[in-house]
């Protein structure tokens, strides 16, 4: 049954608020539902929440990818929005300029406001 249910991604945030700040102004998500202790945007018709805890930003991976169709033109746009992209040099992951490239893929990775890993990812 779990084949048929829709998954929702749900992010960590040490400072709620903060984190609101980041996805809704700096990412320019839509932000559907504010509570006093979560809250839920939107990107592309998916929904996905945010919740406050001491834990935020302590996750050494990535918590949620967007697969996007021209990964240049978003990495410039999240740039102009003060977003700042990781580079790696590690076994299996390097990247130069940002971008990281294995059969047929191209991703960067950045951090939002908490310190949590997110990607943007582009398929051939």
């Amino acid at each position: 049954m779990l084949a048929e249910t829709p998954l929702n991604a749900v992010i960590p945030a040490s400072d709620l608020d903060r984190a609101k700040h980041f996805y809704g102004d700096t990412l320019g998500l839509k932000l559907v539902l504010d509570g006093s202790d979560f809250a839920v945007f939107e990107s592309g018709g998916v929904q996905f929440s945010l919740y406050s805890t001491p834990s935020g930003g302590k996750a050494a991976h990535t918590l949620a990818t967007w697969l996007v169709t021209d990964l240049n033109t978003e990495m410039t746009d999240l740039r102009g929005r003060g977003v700042t992209f990781e580079d790696y040099d590690q076994p299996g992951l390097k990247t130069v300029n940002g971008v990281a490239e294995d059969d047929g893929m191209r991703a960067a990775w950045f951090k939002d406001s908490e310190g949590n890993i997110l990607c943007v990812t582009q398929q051939a």
